[in-house]
């Protein structure tokens, strides 16, 4: 159900004065390109802050893996098949429900700075924002055409540096209100272009090569047919390696980077400047993951590990200690809630995620499963869409609208996915979800997540039948 600007909840009095919010969101950033989550050669000091002084959460996804639904997923923490923004293309209605407008009716001043992309080519002010500083579509990455308040004006410079002076000068203005500043980043999406003093960085460094990426009958043989088919396209190994060298391009990823790292540090030092770090709740994240090179493939958009984990890191000192590293499932749908909750500002009924202060601080149980989901897309139809279920030890893959394998990992005992459970067990007919598997104790384990997935589903206003995607 989605909720309207005229139902959203009325305030909660808070017993002492509201912390401010600041999200800061990237865009494809995978989950373990951070030195503090063990990257063997990326520098990434303003993230580390982070996770020195706040939390890393480790088991941080997307329910959808693709820009826009998993960014209206953070706004309005609904699945995509709720909020119904399943592509790239359609405007995030304004009847629909965000968190922020629910904090600027309870006295917050709010931002948004950066790259929206719901609606592709709109950069105008949307409600729940007193501040606006965005871009059409993906924008670039220098001399950027900023819409501010409604003014559209050419900014020379390097984008990711200029949406953090937006975002450092919000903060820098504010006094009395609290506040909330959503800086969202067009960094790391391709096609990468580093700031000019990050431009030699890495330079002797190598993309890591998984043991999936290799052209093996072994990898083939578990695969559905179409991933198989992914690598002479543009998002796959093949079809990239004819166009250009591999440690190059990654180089560049890691490199552009570089500038959002800086980005967080300077909202850290402002913030710190002001007297204001230890009593605001920081929350970075990406909006979905991205494979290099895992399964042949270069993209997000599937369901693999590296596609719907993300970076998440929290901080807050004055309300959770230090330098922990988090286990608990969180995920984008989880955002909303959870904001609203340091706000103290009640949320409307029927949101899919569930607030993560509990995890972060010490209490609570977390979430053991979710739904994922991806919805064809005509601009790029060589990538099925899927519905699955990831639990705590499995992921479940089915495909829409093509009659192909589907995919059963063992995440415990398989975490790089390299043995696919139902390799080889076609559906038995194209209408139905019902696979030939000799094994009763593994056919059980399908038709468990199977009706686990159905469920919620079901639970969150959706249906699973032949005609999805």
């Amino acid at each position: 159900m989605q909720a309207s600007a005229a139902t959203m909840a009325p305030a909660i009095q808070a017993r002492k004065p509201k912390r401010n919010l600041v999200l800061i969101l990237s865009d494809d950033h995978r989950f373990d390109v951070m030195g503090c989550a063990g990257h063997p050669w990326v520098k990434t000091p303003g993230m580390d802050r982070l996770a020195r002084g706040g939390a890393l959460l480790e088991n941080a996804f997307v329910t959808t893996a693709l820009c826009s639904p998993s960014r209206a997923s953070i706004l309005t923490g609904r699945y995509a098949h709720a909020h119904g923004i399943v592509n790239n293309s359609t405007l995030l209605p304004q009847r629909l429900w965000t968190f922020p407008q629910s904090l600027r009716q309870n006295g917050y001043r709010t931002a948004f700075v950066g790259k929206w992309h719901m609606g592709r080519q709109s950069d105008m002010p949307q409600p729940g924002f007193d501040r606006w500083a965005s871009f059409q579509g993906q924008g670039t990455y220098t001399d950027p055409l900023i819409n501010i308040d409604g003014d559209r004006r050419t900014i020379r410079g390097y984008t990711t540096d200029i949406l953090t002076e937006e975002a450092v000068r919000f903060i820098s203005e504010q006094s009395g209100n609290p506040f909330f500043l959503l800086l969202s980043h067009k960094a790391v999406h391709s096609e990468f272009l580093p700031a000019e003093r990050h431009k030699t960085l890495y330079s002797d460094k190598t993309a890591p090569r998984p043991g999936s990426m290799a052209d093996t009958e072994e990898n083939r043989r578990q695969k559905p047919e179409w991933v198989r088919r992914q690598r002479p396209t543009c998002h796959g190994v093949v079809g990239l390696l004819g166009r250009t060298d591999l440690d190059e391009i990654y180089r560049d990823y890691c490199r552009t980077l570089m500038a959002l790292d800086d980005s967080i540090g300077r909202v850290m030092d402002e913030l710190e400047r002001r007297r204001l770090l230890d009593d605001t709740l920081i929350v970075y994240m990406g909006d979905n993951g991205f494979l290099w090179g895992e399964h042949g493939l270069l993209d997000k958009r599937a369901m693999y590990e590296p596609s719907i984990r993300i970076p998440m890191l929290a901080h807050c000192p004055s309300l959770f200690p230090g330098g922990r590293r988090l286990s608990g499932m969180a995920l984008n749908i989880d955002v909303a809630p959870t904001l609203l909750e340091m706000a103290g500002v009640a949320a409307p009924e029927g949101l899919h995620g569930r607030s993560l202060l509990p995890i972060l601080t010490g209490g609570g149980a977390p979430r053991t499963e979710f739904l994922y989901e991806y919805f064809w897309e005509r601009s790029f139809p060589q990538t099925p869409g899927v519905m699955g279920i990831r639990t705590e030890r499995h992921s479940y893959m089915h495909y829409h609208g093509i009659w192909d394998d589907g995919e059963l990992y063992d995440i415990r005992d398989d975490p790089e996915q390299r043995t696919n459970l139902l390799a080889g067990s076609r559906p038995s007919t194209e209408c139905n979800m019902q696979y030939r598997i000799p094994d009763p104790a593994r056919r059980g384990l399908v038709t468990s997540l199977q009706e686990r997935m159905a469920k919620l589903l079901a639970d969150t206003g959706g249906r699973l039948d032949p005609s999805w995607g």
